[in-house]
């Protein structure tokens, strides 16, 4: 009997193969070349690898990493290498420090079309901001652009974009970015932009002294259809732009850019550079631009990012409600009492200097020249004063006459008439308020004070004003003068400083003195702009209202209710 089958058979495991351990790669230089594989051309082998890391490092890595592994950054450019004469740019995040382009699509809807419209135009933000990252770039900048221009006047956008945002772009203007475009100024410089053409150009031309290849809109019986002429300019729109600026075949001898939407116009140009994403890049200096800012328009006081948008509409009941309360708890208070109210209700006012004495009786007033910041320099001037003064003005409108606490009496703009009219006003004792600029700046600057001030009295005093506004500007050229008042009382807390100077001596006026009208009023222009820092210029109301509002600043005198017209 065989046992053995009845006993369980032992498993024998196979013996495994010894385990391959894999040696070091051999360097490039050494690695033995495979003899079957067909060896590709350099041009073939070079784009299939830059294809591969442009696709894997979009996929892998974050934002800009791609951009700067196939173009240096901008900090390696040399400026002393060579000669560079053209050059060809993006705008925002490449001259500006700030990639977004929101902020000034908000003050388009803001200005040209209205308080509803901005609000909207902020509402549709997030969703705006959902299609650019899971869409595309074209289809976010399309709807941008609809929701901004659809419907508006096309002189009210191009009022904007002279008045409004030159301030806005010229503050975020990049140091390093800037050096690098303007070194190639002896040639011709290109900026090639997203952002819709009549937006922008008025501030490149001027300012960084170049032409302008932007998205076109579509415009039908003087109004933006909302629509875009030939699609949005990137990617490689940018470069067909490029090419046909530069028809000769000669590229620009540099190209900026800071996305990968800019490598189509940036690969054809001979040496080209990226900017990093960096919002706190320092800024250029005011006076390193092509032009200065010195007239501007618009009711913002800041760059209207997202959350200071939001701020800006939705405190805007609130304000409006807080100056309503401001302006009538002052009313009935008598004049040397008005400054506790101010400070109750949060208005700052700060006095310097010496007050002139009030006129006696039989004796004439003095004639108080100040610099014009708001409409409401001759108020405030009373409050510092203590005590009621009249002040006179080109245009005043019903509204803003019924609530001053102060006469307000209209001039005429015929030389005798007025100086006849302001003449009597002192002649009765009376302090006159009088602001020789004939309209206001924002900027730490005077404009060229009228001659009509010095030649009615040697009694002169002159007065420095300064106005601080964190929010609403309480000044505007192409909106409701009526309006500028309540604007300033709608910030949070606006004030005032005013400095009281010395009077001028006999030996410095027309009548003691001998001296010309002319001579006392630069004088007394440059008095002032000694004590505040400020900047005298020869500019004038009407240079201010050409550039602004492209009027000489003309107010209708009836029935407009201190509208400016454009």
């Amino acid at each position: 009997k065989n046992t053995s089958l009845l006993r369980p058979r032992r498993h024998r495991p196979r013996p495994r193969p010894p385990r391959r351990r894999w040696a070091a790669q051999p360097t490039p230089a050494t690695r033995p070349t495979n003899p079957t594989r067909i060896p590709l051309a350099p041009a073939a082998r070079h784009n299939r690898l830059v294809d591969r890391s442009i696709s894997v490092s979009a996929s892998m890595a974050p934002r800009g990493t791609a951009a700067m592994s196939r173009f240096p950054p901008v900090s390696s450019y040399d400026a002393s290498a060579r000669e560079r004469r053209t050059a060809a740019s993006d705008l925002d995040g490449t001259l500006l420090a700030s990639s977004s382009a929101f902020p000034y699509y908000f003050l388009v809807a803001l200005e040209a079309g209205g308080y509803l419209r901005a609000l909207a135009l902020l509402l549709l933000a997030p969703f705006i901001l959902l299609l650019y990252t899971a869409v595309s770039e074209p289809a976010a900048i399309g709807l941008l652009v609809f929701a901004t221009f659809a419907g508006l006047r096309v002189r009210d956008v191009e009022a904007v974009a002279r008045g409004v945002l030159p301030r806005h772009y010229a503050a975020g203007v990049r140091a390093d970015s800037w050096e690098v475009f303007r070194g190639c100024g002896a040639g011709r410089r290109v900026v090639v932009t997203a952002s819709p053409a009549v937006m922008v150009s008025p501030f490149v031309r001027e300012f960084l002294g170049a032409e302008v290849a932007g998205t076109e809109l579509g415009a039908c019986c003087g109004r933006f259809t909302g629509l875009i002429s030939g699609g949005v300019l990137v990617a490689g729109r940018k470069r067909e732009v490029v090419e046909r600026l530069f028809a000769g075949g000669d590229m620009p001898d540099v190209g900026l850019g800071d996305r990968e939407s800019d490598h189509d116009f940036m690969a054809i140009c001979k040496e080209a550079y990226m900017v990093p994403t960096n919002k706190s890049a320092p800024r250029v200096a005011a006076d390193a631009l092509l032009s200065s800012v010195v007239f501007h328009d618009g009711r913002l006081v800041r760059r209207p990012d997202p959350a200071q948008a939001l701020f800006a509409l939705a405190y805007l009941p609130v304000g409006f409600a807080l100056a309503v309360f401001r302006v009538l708890i002052s009313l009935p208070v008598p004049p040397h009492l008005v400054r506790h109210t101010y400070r109750l209700t949060g208005i700052r006012l700060a006095v310097q200097g010496t007050p002139p004495p009030a006129p006696r009786e039989g004796s004439p007033g003095s004639l108080l020249v100040c610099n014009h910041r708001t409409a409401l320099d001759p108020i405030i001037v009373a409050v510092a004063l203590g005590r009621p003064v009249t002040c006179v003005t080109y245009s005043v409108s019903r509204l803003s006459t019924a609530i001053s606490p102060i006469p307000a009496v209209a001039l005429a703009r015929d030389r005798e008439a007025d100086a006849a009219r302001i003449g009597e006003l002192l002649a009765s004792g009376r302090d006159v308020v009088v602001c020789p600029e004939g309209t206001t700046c924002r900027e730490p600057c005077l404009l060229r004070f009228s001659t009509l001030f010095a030649e009615l009295t040697d009694r002169i005093v002159p007065v420095a004003l300064e106005a601080a506004q964190s929010t609403y500007y309480g000044s505007t050229a192409r909106g409701w003068k009526a309006m500028d008042p309540w604007f300033f009382y709608m910030n949070p807390r606006p004030g005032y400083k005013v400095t009281f100077l010395p009077a001028l001596r006999p030996e410095e006026t027309c009548g003691g003195g001998g001296r010309s009208a002319v001579d006392v009023a630069n004088h007394v222009q440059a008095v002032i702009g000694k004590e505040l820092g400020y900047r005298c210029t020869t500019l004038t109301r009407k240079d201010k209202y050409m550039k602004l509002a492209g009027n000489d600043g003309t107010v209708a005198a009836a029935g407009d209710d201190g509208k400016k017209f454009a």
